[in-house]
């Protein structure tokens, strides 16, 4: 493993994340500790994300969502929901 300090390793960022994407181990220390640079697999979708983090199956999760999007219909329908047409900057601000 190549181990570097945090100014090695920021001088060059670049050049050790294209090092370690490419599989080479790359460690950057901090205090008494090695931190691994690795690439990691990111899920967009969110299926993968809800069984994961909650545990819950693909079909669970399409039952959910075919409720959630009827109870949402309804919703809409009755005018409870509406599209939202202010200024959604000006409103976090505030």
């Amino acid at each position: 493993m190549t181990t570097l300090s945090p100014t090695k390793a920021r001088a060059n960022l670049t050049h050790w994340l294209k090092r370690a994407s490419a599989g080479e181990d790359i460690g950057i220390l901090c205090g008494d500790k090695v931190i691994a640079l690795r690439p990691v697999r990111v899920f967009a979708e969110d299926s993968h994300y809800a069984k994961r983090e909650y545990g819950v199956t693909v079909g669970e999760l399409k039952t959910f969502v075919k409720r959630a999007d009827a109870e949402l219909k309804q919703d809409r329908r009755a005018g409870r929901v509406t599209k939202y047409k202010g200024d959604i900057r000006a409103a976090i601000r505030d």
